[in-house]
């Protein structure tokens, strides 16, 4: 080989490609800096030096090559042929001739090789034939048995895909014949095992597919004999149709089914399909399809059966009866509605916790005869939970609907919706929506859950939905429900229920025996007044778990000897110190307080309003977590005292004055049209002086020209006044035929104050003035 010399060369940078010495490539030429340079080379002796570009940076090795032949493709795209020479070293020098970059370089020969770089190339070639050979490469296993310099071989490794631009940077920058053939041959190791085990792979997918049609095809041939000689009734599939003959299923779930079947036989088990297909048919066998209870038409034991189980609740016992004698009157005298559709009841059951929704449904089940189930729909926002996924889902399962006639057993059990008035709805769709064909009776003859794909008759199930207020349920739902309202129960009918029904159950938990312990009906009403404050009776039952479990504590210890009966001097012993007094008295004695009526979630309450004013601008400031509609009537109640403040005793100047409402408890939100005659009322109160009387509450909602509007929620709104001590409440006038709905006790221990204004609230609700009670006097 000639010896090498320094020279002066166009420089051509490359991105992300490398030439090595002996390659002949083809490269697109961008810019008009590689134009520049491949012009520079063509008009002298057509060779520069090619530096790859990776990283960031450029190798301080390039190839010197030879411009072959340049021109455009059809796209117009200039192109050049390289052929690549040897390697060179960048030099010191450069500079910018013609637009192009020259530079000096060094150049850099192999060398003749040694006798570890010869056996080097041999273990080389070895492997690349041996891969190549793999690839199905013959020709070009023959091109590289013709390469016989050991550095030109390790040079072939430009061509090579499996390398990355990275390692063939490292090849080029690798001026040593035997290092360079050392990294190349444990790469090819690599590439080598790499590919091994990819085939591996590959083989042992095509022998298991291979398999499965073998089996697939033995198995066939196995059914096909079974069938001939008369063996074929113990398999699966002969069992589903033993059992599709008694399932008693309408005609079009009854082909949908064999159709399922069929797919069923046709299935391998390897398929997953097969598992499938199997999970549904068992579902569709478990549904209950012609399997009904016999309804109790005797009315007599319907009642007491229902009385036995809950104290009070009257008008709830009377719709029940009255759907029972409905259903009676159609079966023995052979009549049916419009397409065989049940009688269309959706009794809504709605009032604060604790009241016994839920263990009312049990007893309506008893009573009717039929089976009981419960779907809690509490906090859901998916609508598959009502109508099911679709069976193209891995792990898809029927609604709670469906799910719930599988666990009654029956096609018309009793089935209890509690908590509908928590149903969420979100981007995975309103369940609430489904819920409309499954409380429609005009279309829950045909419902169709996503699972089955089939239609499934609800029209014979009684739907019990329980809800804690019904202002939450979306109005189309509402429309296809009959509200019966437990509003709570009368301190007389919570004694009634603690004696006979909880405290039987609370001695049981605490491992006593009846004869063992007995609560006094003073005792009772004292757990009752002194620490429960509450519409329904669970915190009365836990207080009398918590009595019953210290009684069961000392008689286990030897501190006491059965029987033992609990007085009210027991309740302070064991519950402590009273949870609640009569607050009344101590928060009225001073103006400016006002005793309001509100309904929560849990049932009605007392609301304490109070009012100051102070030095300012007359900006009205409102505390307490407060909603709009609740604002409104503050803002409405400040404007009216301010308009008539004349006529109500009160100094204008006074009335101009700032002034701050707030109501307590101020972590609860709060909201609602009715305290706006007790928000005015506060007012009123502050700017005259005159307290509230400590016997009184009120509510309705108050307009600017001081008209006393209706509110709902009368009767739990008077129980919570009841329960408070107070012995006088103030209701719209138009709101006195909801009287008739307060409990005959409470009516009788009450006075009711009708107001048509707000004038007429506030003269019985305020103290009369100094002067008027001297005259008085």
């Amino acid at each position: 080989m000639a010896e090498l010399t320094s020279e002066l060369l166009p420089i051509l940078q490359l991105d992300d490609v490398v030439v090595l010495p002996g390659m002949t490539v083809t490269l697109a030429i961008e810019g008009d800096t590689q134009r520049a340079a491949v012009a520079a080379a063509q008009k002298g002796n057509r060779l520069l030096l090619l530096v790859p570009h990776v990283g960031g940076a450029f190798s301080s090795i390039g190839t010197v090559a030879q411009v072959v032949e340049s021109g455009q493709l059809p796209t117009g795209a200039d192109v050049s042929i390289f052929k690549g020479l040897h390697r060179a070293r960048l030099g010191g020098g450069q500079s910018d001739i013609g637009g192009a970059l020259w530079v000096q370089v060094e150049p850099l020969a192999d060398g003749e090789p040694t006798d570890a770089a010869r056996e080097l190339a041999r273990e080389y070639r070895a492997l690349i034939e041996n891969l190549l050979e793999s690839r199905g490469a013959g020709r070009v296993i023959e091109a590289v048995r013709s390469v016989r310099h050991p550095g030109h071989l390790a040079d072939l490794a430009g061509y090579s895909p499996d390398l990355s631009v990275e390692q063939r940077v490292e090849v080029l920058e690798t001026i040593d014949i035997e290092a360079r053939l050392t990294r190349l041959i444990a790469w090819t190791k690599d590439i080598l095992a790499d590919a091994s085990v990819r085939e591996k792979i590959r083989t042992e997918v095509n022998e298991g597919m291979e398999k499965t049609q073998r089996d697939y095809l033995l198995r066939q041939q196995l059914e096909a004999i079974k069938k001939q000689l008369g063996e074929g009734g113990d398999d699966v599939a002969a069992g589903y149709r033993e059992r599709l003959e008694n399932a008693g299923m309408p005609d079009d779930v009854r082909k949908e089914v064999e159709r399922e079947v069929d797919r069923f036989e046709r299935t391998s088990e390897q398929n997953p399909e097969h598992g499938w297909i199997r999970t549904y048919l068992d579902w569709m066998f478990e549904i209950p399809w012609n399997v009904r209870s016999e309804d109790n038409f005797d009315l007599a034991e319907a009642r007491r059966i229902l009385d036995a189980d809950h104290t009070g609740l009257d008008d709830v016992k009377q719709r029940i009866i009255e759907f029972l004698a409905v259903r009676k009157l159609r079966h023995e005298r052979g009549l049916t509605v419009l397409g065989g559709r049940g009688s269309g009841a959706i009794i809504t059951l709605v009032g604060p916790p604790g009241v016994g929704k839920t263990s009312l449904g049990e007893s309506v089940a008893r009573a009717l005869g039929r089976k009981f189930a419960r779907v809690s729909l509490g906090g859901i926002h998916d609508e598959a939970d009502i109508r099911g996924h679709r069976r193209t889902y891995v792990g898809a399962l029927p609604g709670r609907i469906v799910r719930a006639l599988k666990e009654a057993g029956t096609k018309n059990p009793v089935i209890m919706l509690d908590e509908i008035d928590k149903v969420g709805s979100d981007w995975r769709g309103d369940p609430s929506s489904a819920l409309l064909e499954v409380l429609d009776p005009a279309q829950n003859n045909t419902f169709r859950d996503h699972y089955l794909e089939v239609d499934l008759d609800l029209s014979e199930v009684l739907f019990i939905p329980t809800a804690n207020v019904w202002e939450t349920i979306p109005a189309p739902l509402l429309d296809r429900m009959e509200l019966i309202r437990l509003d709570g129960y009368t301190e007389n009918e919570k004694v009634a229920i603690a004696r006979d029904h909880l405290l039987r159950r609370q001695v049981t938990q605490a491992g006593l025996e009846p004869e063992e312990v007995s609560v006094t009906d003073p005792a009772i009403l004292a757990v009752i007044t002194d620490h429960t404050r509450e519409a329904g009776v669970r915190n009365l039952e836990r207080e009398l778990g918590k009595m019953t479990r210290k009684v069961a504590t000392k008689i286990a210890t030897g501190e006491l000897t059965p029987p033992f009966a609990i007085t009210p001097a027991e309740v302070r012993e064991l519950l402590g110190k009273p949870k609640f007094d009569n607050e009344v008295v101590e928060r009225t004695s001073v103006a400016g307080v006002a005793t309001g009526l509100a309904v929560t979630g849990t049932g009605g309450d007392v609301l304490f309003i109070e009012a100051a004013t102070s030095e300012g601008d007359g900006k009205l400031t409102l505390t307490g977590q407060l909603g709009d509609v609740m604002k409104e009537s503050a803002q409405i109640a400040l404007s009216y005292v301010r308009a008539h403040a004349v006529e109500l005793g009160i100094d204008p100047d006074a009335a101009q004055k700032s002034v701050h409402v707030h109501v307590p408890a101020g972590a609860v939100p709060k909201d609602g049209p009715s305290a706006g005659v007790a928000m005015t009322t506060a007012l009123v109160s502050l700017l005259t002086g005159r307290p509230m009387r400590n016997t009184v509450a009120m509510t309705g909602e108050v307009t600017l020209q001081g008209l006393v509007l209706p509110i709902g929620g009368v009767k739990q709104k008077v129980l919570a006044a009841h329960r408070m001590g107070l012995t006088e409440v103030i209701l719209p006038r138009r709101n006195e035929k909801d009287i008739d709905d307060v409990p005959e006790s409470v009516r009788e221990a009450m006075t009711f104050h009708l107001a048509s204004r707000v004038e007429e609230a506030i003269a019985v609700a305020l103290a009369p003035r100094a002067t008027e009670a001297a005259a008085a006097a």
